[in-house]
């Protein structure tokens, strides 16, 4: 069986890494760094051991790469217009696209793109940031929800795809939960998505601040309360506790910047569009509206445009 890896950063890296090492075929699409991975292998600092994936099936350009069974998508989804040539590409017939992405309907446009795939999403609560060409730092937890995609929006359940997809992270001893709904686990990942990953951008701080002040505290518990109401109106039902099962996580949690903060941080676009907007849109479809979210992601578009406008 063979890995294809697409988007090898801070998760596609961590994770790639590994599966290769546990013994997995393993195949990384690369761009900036390719050359340095070629020559140097990939570098993991983690809390579970530092170790150094020397020997990498490393690739510039998609058609290099062999046909693989299984790919595993984590890229940023503002680059996930490459997806259209790069999937059919380098997924097998019939293969299996497994999307470890944020934000809201990324399956349905991988679906779109390879009609004949099994499609799945990944959740992961992972604190992980690429440092350096090739060097990732792995900070704290690890585990995916991973659940199946179906076209008419329903929970899919444990299928046996996503049964092997499952047994393939726990052999490299990354926890997998599988999701019975796939989307109702990706309301759930939302609920710290759209309370966390803006809030860092706008109050330039990281959640270990964020968790120590009052006021601070008191507007991401609004926000994740917001989204919890906005799942519902979609026909997600996450109970209301669920708000303080996130904040007491977070508050275990090492002080961190997410994925969006250290994209603002280093003037890369932003992605507001799926963690933002899409499901602002979807709750708006169905009749109901978030405010508090909706303010949040006008500031961050003029926020990501004002950082970028030079570039």
């Amino acid at each position: 069986m063979k890995i294809g890896i697409i988007g090898a950063g801070a998760v596609g890296g961590y994770y790639g890494a590994l599966l290769a090492k546990s013994g997995f075929d393993v195949h990384f699409l690369l761009k900036s760094d390719f050359e340095h991975v070629r020559k140097n292998g990939l570098v993991i600092d983690s809390k579970n051991g530092d170790f150094v994936l020397n020997a990498v099936n490393a690739y510039s350009c998609c058609e290099d790469m062999p046909k693989c069974d299984v790919v595993i998508v984590a890229l940023k989804t503002t680059d996930n217009g490459l997806l259209q040539t790069m999937l059919p590409e380098v997924l097998k017939n019939k293969g299996i696209v497994v999307a470890l992405q944020n934000g809201l309907n990324i399956e349905k446009d991988i679906s779109e793109i390879v009609p004949s795939a099994t499609v799945m999403g990944g959740l992961c609560f992972l604190c992980s940031n690429k440092i350096g060409p090739g060097h990732i730092r792995h900070l704290d937890y690890g585990s995916i929800r991973l659940g199946q995609y179906r076209k008419d929006a329903l929970p899919a359940g444990v299928t046996d795809a996503l049964k092997k997809v499952s047994d393939i992270f726990s052999k490299a001893s990354i926890p997998v939960h599988p999701a019975e709904n796939l989307g109702m686990a990706r309301w759930e990942k939302l609920v710290w998505n759209m309370s966390f990953n803006g809030t860092t951008v706008i109050l330039n701080a990281t959640t270990d601040r964020i968790m120590n002040n009052a006021s601070s505290r008191a507007m991401v518990t609004e926000i994740m309360r917001e989204v919890i109401c906005g799942a519902k109106i979609c026909g997600y039902q996450i109970d209301d506790s669920f708000t303080e099962t996130m904040l007491s996580a977070t508050q275990l949690m090492v002080d961190y910047r997410p994925s969006m903060k250290i994209d603002y941080d280093t003037r890369r676009l932003l992605e507001i569009e799926n963690i933002y907007w899409r499901p602002i849109r979807a709750v708006e479809e169905n009749g109901g509206e978030m405010p508090k979210s909706k303010i949040l992601a006008y500031q961050l578009n003029f926020l990501d445009q004002m950082n970028r406008k030079n570039d």
